[in-house]
């Protein structure tokens, strides 16, 4: 994706981390792109669903899914303010995502270059491309924001 696009979707996705913020839940918000329009949105909601499941590219994907009417979406672009975890690469795995854009490093927990590096994984029948650090600085600063304010 060329960065002109992706820090206009990027803008998507923070709309959405923004939302998770308003609701009092850690601020990261995706889009799934598809065909250059967005068919999947999702924000955190752990907190206020009682899901540990209920991340931004879940529901971004569910989203994708239910409107593409297929559990797979070929060709799709997922993107998300922060870097994505374990369960999130996974989905995003199985959902065939072509290529996933991220914001903001998580050194704690990203599953896809901090702590483990699932998209280059050569056992996986699927891999993506990675795009990473679009309005980073941004995206970190809305997570610092949040933490700071509840500390």
């Amino acid at each position: 994706m060329d960065p002109a696009a992706a820090e206009m979707w990027m803008k998507e996705a923070i709309s959405e981390a923004r939302q998770a913020e308003a609701e009092n839940e850690v601020p990261v918000g995706a889009v799934v792109l598809l065909n250059g329009k967005i068919v999947g949105r999702g924000h955190n909601s752990p907190i206020q669903l009682h899901d540990p499941t209920a991340h931004a590219e879940i529901f971004a994907l569910r989203q994708a899914a239910h409107n593409t009417a297929n559990y797979r979406i070929p060709g799709s672009i997922l993107i998300v303010t922060i870097e994505p975890c374990l369960m999130c690469v996974g989905a995003m795995l199985h959902a065939r995502v072509e290529e996933v854009v991220y914001g903001a490093a998580d050194p704690k927990a990203g599953a896809i270059r901090s702590c483990y590096q699932l998209a280059d994984q050569n056992q996986l029948n699927h891999r993506m491309r990675v795009t990473s650090g679009v309005l980073e600085e941004e995206c970190g600063a809305i997570l610092k924001e949040f933490f700071a304010s509840k500390r």
